[in-house]
């Protein structure tokens, strides 16, 4: 059939008012009730039949059915669900799979607002949908409430669709009137017509009578305010309910699953622990429709926790000013800007990856509407000078099960400008988090957990920078992580379960990051003053070497010296964050020479009783109510009288297996046998396996590498795991330094999805290249390792390795460039080889690992 062709509707009248629907129509029926819309739905259904067309009833709605189960009816059921990418992929899959020339009728475009709790997304799905049946020359009909949805859901639809039809009934009276026909026209189409049920004639009112009598039926009907999204409709009678003193908690449910969170734990916890105001301060603070998402989720819910169960820490707690950017908004914006089709088609399993760089640049491009810069402008007059975050806060992250640490994007916005270079800054932030969904480690992590065709909108929690100004800086005093449980222990009188903080001078980036050359203070909260160091000089060598800031003057985070922040603040806080290195200071004192020589301790803080309770206190109590370890980020700052104030910006559940394998490692093996022993530097669960490959990247010849060349080995990593991913084999690494850090100096600047298959991490120190571990306790590497349960271990040049030998390995044959063809010149720095017979051991409760050969 050609596009365009004109079809029967089986209401003869209706095709000559109309100069009959077309091939590739979709008509849009706006009744008071189904019944008017069957009025014409069921003839067309059944001049489909006789005219043997393919015809589909799309089946998805609580409603009595629309059409009959009958001889040239195939009725498709889909599930309608609270996810509207997985539904709206669905749908265009059916009409994909249906193809050319297919007839459909649709239920109730109203009872998407009850899936989706707004207007606005019913909107989006219409725009997705007709555009897709338009290029098939299809005929689609679909009924849709009238009154029941904001204008602004009405226009997309409008905008849309090919024909909109009101329907009007009253008594014996049924009337019809043509709002939109697409290029179609004749001088009285759009006037009201009566439909005559019994001869089925459309008669257009032309008498002042007859259309005042169709004027009054229309303003009889009743309708909601259309002025206002059904999501602000809702909003705004259970604010008028809860102010008349009327129960409200069935409401506060609702707010709950279609604001708050999918995960049905984090939902329980939500209802027991919120207060009826915390529900509609949300709703004050955000912008758009949608969930917050999980990460402002866990940060509101870690305080209601702390409210209730710790009122006492309130007087040393800051209070969230944060704003939420909704889930819808993300949609909305990939919807606006005419790449949905990319998105749907990156769902596909042969195109996942592949079309990643497309879309994510797509996101970075966009424009965003003039209501939404309008409420963005306004977010940014509240903070006035003040620097705020851009925070991912995706439906998925921060859950049981899934912490998606470090996969996305926070962009930090200086706010320091004017007004327009305020607003540009904020929407660019807001896009780079955006494109940070297309990224290689989101897409990977999203793919091994399983969840790569589950909806992942991202929502956005714009957080006020917590701290002080400095000179032209902006920081707090300290910031870092929290961990209810680490399996580091600096003693062996210290339990996993008295948890620990890493601590860092300035914004709590440099606590997570191994990307700055930088170490933080780890704090194990039961001996807060207890350090693995021995000594002043390895505590300054082993200190933070870097301060993260926002720089005011430059407009933008930046990475500091000590030595350039230091002098910007006042005494009371150097000597609360720094420390005097003695042992240098003397050293230079006998030459005759005065220095004052400090590093970054944070032993104030450290050392102050009442902070460290506290912190210990905190994580304690939302593991209670968690039932599970959890690790928060936070802010600490100082007043100069000695008050302190934290500020809690996140709180997620931290998965932590269960230790339940007994293992003997073997006390007496001959030294020649022994690849790799050490004590007190792994991190995992208790394991005996038996590698069955090793790779090894020389420190000396890695170091002597340019800058590209030091990528390419990167990249070859990532080949040999993906070579050996899913092939039954299990693998060791030893690499230089730091795996998974940004700055190549450090180590290997892979990501953690060119290291997933590995069994087995071992970091390698090498003092003649300058390569020094940095346990991963508390970074987002950490997480990644636990949630694969892959074994880490520190190889230092210290007391804690026993013996370390791959000699034996390093003889082997190197299979590296049947991995990887394009590592030709790497071959005598990266090696990949066989170790039949090896075993590992690793015992965590006495935190020994033993690697060996011949047994």
């Amino acid at each position: 059939m050609s596009a365009f062709e004109r079809i029967r509707s089986g209401t003869p009248a209706l095709d000559k008012v109309l100069d009959s629907i077309r091939l590739g129509d979709n008509v849009v029926w706006r009744v008071s009730n189904l019944e008017e819309f069957l009025l014409f739905a069921e003839p067309y259904v059944d001049q489909a039949i006789e005219d043997n067309r393919n015809f589909i009833y799309v089946r998805f709605a609580t409603h009595p059915p629309l059409v009959e189960n009958k001889p040239g009816v195939k009725t498709v059921h889909i599930e309608l669900s609270h996810r509207f990418e997985d539904f709206t992929v669905k749908i265009h899959n059916l009409i994909e799979q249906e193809g050319k020339d297919a007839f459909y009728v649709f239920d109730c475009l109203s009872e998407l607002q009850t899936a989706w709790a707004t207007d606005l997304m019913m909107g989006n799905f219409f725009r997705l949908t007709c555009p897709f049946l338009f290029t098939l020359d299809t005929v689609a009909w679909f009924p849709v409430i009238r009154g029941k949805h904001s204008f602004d859901a009405i226009d997309r639809i409008r905008d849309t669709t090919q024909l909109l039809l009101d329907v009007y009934a009253g008594g014996e009276d049924v009337y019809v009137r043509p709002v939109k026909v697409w290029n179609r026209f004749s001088p009285e189409m759009f006037l009201p017509h009566r439909y005559d049920m019994q001869t089925k004639a459309l008669t257009p009112l032309r008498d002042g009578v007859d259309t005042a009598r169709f004027y009054r039926l229309m303003n009889e009907e009743r309708t909601e305010d259309q002025n206002m999204d059904s999501w602000e409709r809702f909003f705004r009678t259970a604010a008028l309910k809860e102010q008349a003193g009327m129960d409200v908690q069935e409401d506060c449910n609702r707010m709950c699953d279609i604001m708050l969170t999918r995960d049905e734990r984090l939902r329980r916890m939500i209802k027991r622990y919120f207060r009826t105001e915390d529900y509609f301060n949300i709703r004050k603070r955000m912008i758009g429709t949608g969930m917050i998402g999980g990460k402002a989720c866990g940060m509101l819910l870690a305080r209601s926790i702390l409210q209730e169960m710790k009122p006492e820490f309130q007087d040393c707690t800051e209070e969230h000013d944060s704003f939420y950017i909704g889930s819808d908004v993300f949609y909305s914006y990939i919807v606006d800007n005419g790449f949905w089709d990319l998105r749907l088609r990156q769902r596909k399993a042969e195109e996942y990856f592949s079309l990643a760089p497309q879309i994510e640049e797509c996101l970075r491009s966009g424009s965003f509407s003039g209501d939404l810069r309008a409420r963005f402008h306004h977010l940014l007059d509240y903070f006035g000078g003040d620097p705020v975050i851009v925070r991912s806060s995706s439906l998925l992250e921060d859950g049981f099960g899934n912490a998606f640490a470090g996969k996305y994007e926070s962009v930090f916005c200086a706010n320091a400008g004017t007004p327009e270079e305020n607003l540009a800054a904020f929407e660019d932030a807001v896009r780079t988090v955006y494109a940070s969904t297309m990224s290689r480690a989101a897409l990977e992590y999203r793919l091994m957990h399983g969840l790569e065709k589950r909806d992942e909108q991202m929502a956005l929690l714009v957080q006020r920078v917590s701290g002080s100004r400095y000179g032209n800086f902006f920081l707090p005093c300290a910031a870092g992580v929290g961990y209810s449980f680490s399996p580091y222990r600096m003693s062996g009188d210290i339990r996993p379960e008295d948890g620990m903080l890493r601590l860092v001078m300035g914004l709590g980036t440099a606590a997570v990051d191994r990307a700055t050359g930088t170490y933080p203070r780890l704090v194990q909260l039961t001996r807060p003053l207890a350090t693995p160091y021995t000594t002043t000089a390895d505590r300054h060598r082993y200190s933070q070497r870097l301060v993260d800031v926002v720089d005011m003057e430059a407009i933008k985070w930046a990475s500091k010296t000590p030595e350039e922040v230091v002098p910007l603040l006042p005494s009371w806080l150097t000597n609360t964050l720094l420390t005097h290195d003695n042992e240098a200071e003397l050293f230079f004192r006998e030459k005759g020479e005065r220095r004052e020589i400090t590093f970054v301790s944070c032993d104030g803080l450290v050392g102050n009783r009442k902070l460290m309770n506290m912190m210990r206190d905190i994580l304690r109590v939302l593991q209670e109510a968690y039932d599970s370890p959890v690790d928060i980020e936070y802010t600490i700052n100082l007043s100069p009288k000695g008050e302190f104030a934290v500020n809690l910006l996140q709180c997620r559940p931290l998965l932590v297996a269960k230790d339940n394998c007994q293992v003997s490692v073997p006390e007496a093996l001959p030294r020649e046998q022994i690849l790799l022993e050490s004590v007190h530097a792994g991190m995992g669960l208790s394991r005996e396996i038996a590698p069955s490959i090793a790779v090894i990247i020389d420190a000396v010849g890695y170091y002597q590498l340019g800058q590209s060349e030091k990528y390419r080995a990167a990249r070859a990593l990532g080949a040999i795991n993906w070579h050996f991913r899913n092939a039954g084999e299990t693998l060791m690494l030893f690499t230089p330094g730091r795996i998974c850090t940004s700055s190549p100096e450090l180590g290997v600047p892979s990501s953690f999805a060119e290291i997933s298959a590995f069994s087995v991490v071992c970091e390698v120190a090498e003092s003649r290249a300058g390569y020094r571990p940095e346990l991963s306790y508390g970074s987002h590497i950490f997480q990644d390792l636990v949630e694969a349960n892959i074994l880490y271990a520190a190889v230092f040049e210290d007391e804690c390795t026993k013996a370390f030998d791959l000699s034996p390995l390093e003889a082997q044959e190197n299979l590296l460039l049947e991995c990887d063809p394009s590592a030709t010149g790497l071959e005598d720095i990266i090696h990949v080889v066989r170790t039949p017979g090896c075993r590992l051991w690793y015992d965590m409760t006495r935190e020994h690992l033993l690697v060996a050969m011949g047994q």
